[in-house]
């Protein structure tokens, strides 16, 4: 029998940490934005502020407190199938905006927005609906594996196809995820990464972007006025920021140099200004993030509620650490956001969404 408790509140007092923070780091990243492209202070308030921030938390609010677990698993597949067929719409002449070469965003005219966000979400909750009804042959990989390939065959084919290989690379860890806290094998995991490592080398010989990415993790200096410049340029101003950084909004690289000061490069800004320790500080606040939500799974009242925390946790952390790692050299870059952090005020709501389940979750036990 569930017993209702109140929301986890260091969870919540981490969530906060990370959105102040964000919107901190975000301001000052603003600033080399504005220089390049004419941005006003009007933009970034609602953007970030009015649509992202307020408009977000109020959406947690209301989902953390007025919205059934029940009414998420029951209506899973129908949120699912919402999700998928607004993803299509990137592919409508007209409706999709293409940006640097790819089809991510739907413009409405008076906001754009980028599907992926509610495609994540809804295959998530889908997942954590679907693999209790599987719960006992889970261990068992032709089942891991239908299943799997199953949920994924649709955003695999929106997501690559627009491209977006580094959104469908988060998504996918978080279903590999849910598999292992529903009970798949270790070797059957295992398999599953041999297996993704082969599909990597294969995307990469198919699109030529992703081999050009992986050539620039092995070698950064093979084109430095091309493939390897993001890159090239996110190590120069980490490395200029030292151990404390040049300081709030003194970041040299994001007037004209680093692509995407505010977006992908953002953590390369947090380097430059604020150092090794600023750096290192929203790192922490991320693992506090995942250890307590990881947590919160573990406390769940039902396989529901804890499958769909373990989802949303490892969406959030796998996609923060990916930007993280690759601003750093430690991966090929992936052209995923940082959580909470870079801009886009549909992606920061969405997230705020996502806790608001995560609280909600965290009130059943």
């Amino acid at each position: 029998m569930k017993k209702k408790q109140s929301l986890d509140k260091i969870f919540l007092g981490i969530t906060i940490l990370l959105a102040l923070v964000g919107l901190f780091v975000f301001t000052s990243a603003s600033f080399g934005l504005f220089a390049r492209k004419g941005f006003s202070l009007q933009d970034l308030l609602f953007d970030q502020v009015i649509l992202g921030l307020f408009a977000g938390v109020i959406i947690a609010t209301i989902v953390t407190f007025k919205v059934p677990l029940k009414f998420l698993q029951k209506n899973a597949l129908y949120f699912f199938i919402g999700s998928i067929v607004i993803s299509f719409f990137v592919f409508i002449p007209g409706v999709g905006l293409e940006h640097g070469g790819a089809k991510r965003w739907i413009d409405l005219g008076f906001i754009s927005f980028q599907p992926s966000e509610i495609l994540k979400l809804g295959t998530i909750t889908y997942f954590a609906a679907l693999l209790p009804l599987f719960k006992e042959r889970i261990s068992k990989l032709k089942y891991a594996l239908g299943v799997t390939f199953g949920i994924l065959f649709f955003p695999a084919l929106i997501l690559l196809s627009e491209p977006d290989t580094g959104t469908f690379a988060v998504l996918f860890a978080s279903i590999v995820a849910m598999l292992l806290a529903a009970g798949m094998k270790i070797r059957h995991f295992l398999i599953i990464v041999v297996v993704s490592i082969f599909a990597v080398g294969l995307l990469a010989i198919a699109r030529p972007y992703v081999g050009e990415r992986i050539l620039t993790y092995l070698d950064p200096s093979h084109d430095p006025q091309g493939a390897s410049y993001q890159i090239q340029k996110s190590m120069l101003a980490i490395g200029s920021g030292g151990i404390t950084g040049r300081g709030f909004g003194q970041s040299i690289q994001k007037f004209g140099s680093l692509p995407e000061p505010t977006g992908d490069s953002i953590f390369a800004v947090v380097g430059e200004e604020f150092g090794f320790i600023g750096g290192a500080i929203i790192i922490v606040l991320f693992l506090l993030f995942g250890v307590r939500g990881i947590q919160i799974a573990g406390r769940a009242h039902d396989m529901f509620g804890s499958l769909l925390a373990v989802g949303i946790v490892i969406l959030i952390v796998s996609q923060s650490f990916a930007n993280i790692a690759a601003m750093l050299g430690l991966i090929p870059l992936t052209g995923v956001p940082l959580v909470f952090v870079s801009h886009g005020g549909t992606a920061l709501l969405f997230a705020f969404l996502e806790i608001g389940i995560m609280l909600n979750i965290s009130k059943l036990r």
